[in-house]
């Protein structure tokens, strides 16, 4: 008499459930950390764009930086990068993005620094050069 095996072994079974489980949380780990990347990469993008902005545009105009960031000071800027992920403005409490102006007098500053916090790299800070 032949004797057929019709189905998967316990250990077939063990091994399959522990390889699609290895999967599945290294896909979410990859995931994460792919996500983690993107905001970082937003975060630069927007403190980038507003760092060209004060430089090309706002202190050749004017000489100086301004004290506050607005979207009425940099009109070249869309108002949507001076947001965090959160909807914060910059410099409001608990912004992902900061900006310290230095060296003011009556609104006219001539240092500054712009700032943001990353998740899988140091911070990223932008200084004037003029």
């Amino acid at each position: 008499m032949k004797k057929h095996n019709n189905g998967f072994t316990v250990i077939e079974l063990v091994f399959t459930i522990l390889l699609l489980s290895f999967a599945c949380i290294l896909f979410f780990t990859q995931k994460q950390s792919t996500e983690a990347t993107s905001r970082d990469d937003k975060k630069k993008t927007a403190i980038n764009v507003i760092y060209y902005s004060l430089e090309e545009v706002f202190y050749n105009s004017n000489k100086y930086y301004p004290q506050n960031i607005t979207s009425e000071i940099l009109p070249s800027v869309d108002p949507e990068l001076l947001k965090d992920s959160e909807g914060l403005l910059i410099n409001t409490a608990g912004s992902a993005y900061n900006y310290f102006p230095t060296d003011c007098l009556d609104n006219k500053c001539k240092k500054y620094t712009l700032k943001t916090s990353l998740e899988k790299e140091a911070d990223f800070i932008k200084t004037n050069r003029n």
